[in-house]
């Protein structure tokens, strides 16, 4: 019988388990339809809702549907389209800066390797993984947001607090790699329907057995 005080690496098999029959329908919650739209959202969503991403996405990929586009829209128009999403002049540049490095560098797409990926403005590593695994389901690392990084703590799956990077670097190590791109659908969507920040649902959670928190 696991506790939620044994070691993370015997819990995780199950916790898995339990996540996978909780949200059989975790995936990206971000809209797009081409590689270049889910890197813009994926940009756009730093310290921002997916869903409010996905509230301004629309009007802004149907002016600038690719790279191309991006690259010669006037600026203030991406500033304005986007600014509900915070930060928008620093996002804003970042699109347009990285959308000219795509088309004066890698034909208009986003380059499949996390080194070429993480050279563009505005993408470090949670970005490049989501790419990476959503475009071209390749998992070079885990997608660590706000929800993997609180309810990997909570569950006690890794030692580092704050640092996303440590916090992937431990969760790389501690999950097999079949399963990276999965983790993080997984507790995404468990982090929204069930343990919020601010008032966990653990009367109602499957992992209640398994997890030390608080």
């Amino acid at each position: 019988m696991l506790t939620p005080d044994a070691p993370a690496a015997l819990r995780l098999p199950l916790l898995l388990d339990r996540l996978r029959q909780a949200h059989p329908d975790a995936h990206c919650a971000l809209n797009y339809e081409t590689p270049v739209q889910l890197l813009v959202a994926t940009i756009l969503s730093a310290q921002c809702t997916d869903e409010r991403v996905n509230q301004v996405t629309p009007l802004l990929f149907a002016r600038y549907p690719d790279a191309a586009a991006l690259a010669n829209a006037p600026l203030s128009d991406i500033e304005a389209i986007i600014r509900s999403t915070g930060f928008f002049r620093q996002k804003a540049l970042s699109i347009q800066t990285t959308a000219r490095t795509l088309v004066e560098k890698h034909e208009g797409i986003p380059p499949a390797e996390m080194a070429a990926l993480l050279k563009l403005r505005g993408v470090a590593r949670k970005t490049a993984n989501v790419l990476l695994g959503e475009i071209y389901g390749k998992a070079e690392g885990i997608v660590v947001d706000t929800h993997v990084k609180r309810l990997a703590n909570r569950l006690g799956l890794v030692q580092e607090k704050d640092d996303p990077v440590k916090i992937e670097q431990e969760l790389m190590a501690l999950v097999p790699r079949s399963s990276w791109i999965e983790i993080s659908h997984l507790l995404i969507f468990h982090g929204r329907r069930v343990c919020a920040a601010r008032k966990p649902d653990c009367p109602n959670c499957p992992l209640t057995d398994l997890c030390p928190y608080p």
